[in-house]
């Protein structure tokens, strides 16, 4: 799944974000709490995160790619 930066309104599921950054759910929760990604309670009292802000952590989270080298065979 990608998140495109234009999914301002669209929330993710702890378990969406999980599967995005490869780790338990208990840990996006546990992220939440820490105050590293905001979340929002459902009226059932279930977290939601905001794309946007999970597309932006994960940009931070992703090395950049060098450019290929030509004279490195």
């Amino acid at each position: 799944m990608s998140i495109q930066p234009s999914d301002n309104g669209h929330l993710l599921t702890p378990s969406e974000v999980a599967a995005l950054f490869r780790v338990d759910p208990k840990t996006v929760t546990r992220w939440a709490k820490a105050g590293k990604l905001t979340s929002i309670r459902t009226l059932g009292g279930h977290r939601r995160y905001k794309a946007s802000e999970v597309a932006a952590l994960l940009e931070m989270q992703t090395p950049p790619r060098r450019p290929e080298n030509p004279h490195t065979a």
